[in-house]
């Protein structure tokens, strides 16, 4: 089955979405979902004392500028498998441009709460986390892809009715 295919259930209104996770939280190896293959690929492994900040992964059955799913970060009380469907709750985007091999394109990033949560459940806004989670993790994007050679760059800080009119913008279907 191809997961990118899969119905990502946009609920506009409750701002809401399913989402699949590639790297989980505290990790340092990053997977992605190959379509082809039907299956995750390791990608790359980040250096010591660097980790993914929080469950990263795609809304499936989404496009975006740079030809993939819309990457989401998921705020969750464990980290979560890799390959695990996950009902979120979207509660705002960060919006970036990405600068690679002489190309500029929109690779923003939706955050989402796993409606399971109970630890992040009264997390509604981007504004809940803190001023200080949310520059540690827009840095943690920079220096990732300064690893790489790209350049990373936040534009702004969204809320979930942007995230969630985002998903419905890059939907397939």
């Amino acid at each position: 089955m191809n997961l990118t295919t899969l119905d990502h259930r946009l609920d506009a209104t409750a701002q809401s979405c399913r989402a699949i996770i590639e790297t989980p939280k505290g990790g340092r190896a990053k997977f992605t979902y190959d379509p082809k293959a039907e299956a995750f690929e390791l990608k790359r492994l980040l250096p010591d004392g660097m980790s993914f900040p929080l469950d990263f992964g795609f809304v499936p059955s989404t496009r975006v500028e740079d030809g993939d799913p819309i990457d989401i970060l998921v705020l969750n009380d464990e980290p979560t498998p890799t390959g695990t469907l996950v009902a979120v709750r979207l509660i705002g985007v960060i919006e970036a441009e990405q600068s690679e091999q002489g190309r500029n394109f929109r690779n923003d990033r939706l955050l989402a709460v796993a409606k399971v949560s109970r630890m992040f459940e009264r997390v509604r806004a981007i504004g809940d986390l803190g001023e200080a989670f949310v520059k540690n993790l827009t840095q943690f994007w920079v220096n990732y892809n300064a690893l790489r050679g790209a350049d990373f760059r936040v534009i702004a800080l969204k809320g979930a009715e942007e995230a969630a009119r985002l998903v419905g913008r890059a939907s397939l279907g």
